[in-house]
């Protein structure tokens, strides 16, 4: 006995412990993706997301002399700064091969009379002897400390910018088009079929019952061909419509099984006198059972809005792979393949796609162990 008790307060801090790793698990990667997703491309690249707050000692991408020119007595000057942003030179050269090869203050003989000087704050001053109009100016390799800089110039390009393969803009309204209704739509119907699974009399309906719970099971990737064939038969073809009732099709079992789960564990009395004073099943329905279920409705609700959020493969199959047609999935695909070393855009584009489904999950979770745990305990 003193086991037993003395193993529940171990076993609670056992569940704390779990649960407090997984959210931390959760929490670094999108904390790391929000961070970066506000950051510079040369910054990404040169440091990690947890030294983003701090100084960053790297080595810069090369930059090539540019100026205008100015005579000063026989020599030809052009002066001018390496950073537009505040940054402290350790060390510099003119060559890949010897990128550190001067220190801050030294003078590098580029040959044919050419001299360049570059100080600690990204100041530089070139001398040659002859004017440098047709001549190709070197290019300076900088290992520099740089302060750290955020910017939102990464969410302008990935919502509004006008060129393709950098604007997710569209895929997002798409994507909207399609969670919306895709979530709405099976709820409606799955609500009357729940309800006469759970409260009406007619024959079958164990079996019924069973199918659905059957049809759980089974891969959406089987039905997948067949039923674009079917679209095509009858005309619905590819677009907003075939992914609408694709989508219906593959969550009505879920959530079928969820709401009838929920509404069979109401108060019978409740139905039972509502029956007594003569409302009909309509009404018990919409005035009773309907408003009763809301936990059940919102659970289904989340859990089929982040799959048709984060679905790809029924969007390629009913929607199709045109600029226009894309949801954010494909596209955050498509700016992998053609923008892979544009991490900003890329960090940008990951976040708008999540932000919309924790905007959903936070703001209805509450009723998602309401709703999952009906029926569950008696």
């Amino acid at each position: 006995m003193d086991g037993i008790v003395g193993s529940k307060p171990a076993l609670r801090w056992v569940t704390h412990i779990t649960v407090a790793l997984l959210v931390i698990l959760w929490i670094i990667p999108t904390a790391g993706l929000m961070v970066s997703s506000f950051r510079t491309g040369d910054q990404i690249t040169s440091s990690g997301w947890w030294q983003a707050f701090s100084t960053q000692e790297a080595q810069q991408p090369a930059i090539r002399i540019t100026g205008d020119e100015v005579q000063e007595g026989d020599a030809f000057v052009i002066e001018g700064r390496l950073f537009a942003n505040a940054a402290t030179i350790s060390a510099w050269g003119t060559s890949s091969r010897e990128p550190e090869a001067y220190a801050p203050g030294a003078t590098a003989d580029i040959g044919d009379g050419v001299t360049l000087t570059l100080a600690e704050d990204g100041a530089f001053r070139l001398t040659a002897p002859n004017s440098t109009a047709d001549m190709r100016l070197p290019r300076v390799f900088t290992s520099a400390a740089t302060a750290p800089e955020f910017t939102l110039d990464n969410y302008r390009t990935v919502l509004f910018s006008p060129l393709a393969g950098q604007s997710i803009g569209q895929a997002f309204l798409n994507t909207l088009t399609v969670s919306i209704p895709a979530t709405v739509i099976p709820i409606l119907v799955a609500a009357f079929a729940a309800y006469a699974l759970a409260w009406m009399q007619f024959p079958g309906r164990a079996m019924l019952v069973a199918v659905i719970v059957g049809l759980l099971v089974v891969p959406l990737q089987l039905a997948l061909i067949p039923l674009l064939q079917l679209h095509n038969a009858i005309g619905i073809g590819k677009g907003y419509w075939g992914i609408w009732l694709a989508h219906t099709g593959f969550g009505l079992p879920l959530a079928v099984y969820l709401l009838r789960n929920y509404m069979v564990s109401l108060p019978r009395d409740i139905i039972e006198n509502a029956r007594v004073d003569g409302a009909s099943e309509f009404q018990i329905f919409v005035k009773i059972v309907l408003p009763l279920s809301f936990p059940a409705l919102a659970s289904f609700a989340i859990f089929q809005f982040l799959w048709t959020w984060n679905d790809l493969l029924v969007a390629l199959v009913f929607l199709g792979t045109g600029n226009d047609q894309q949801v954010l999935t494909g596209n955050l695909v498509n700016l992998m393949g053609s923008r892979g070393g544009d991490w900003e855009i890329l960090s940008a584009s990951a976040f708008v796609s999540i932000a919309v489904p924790l905007l959903v999950f936070f703001s209805m979770q509450r009723f998602l162990v309401r709703g999952l745990l009906a029926g569950s305990v008696k």
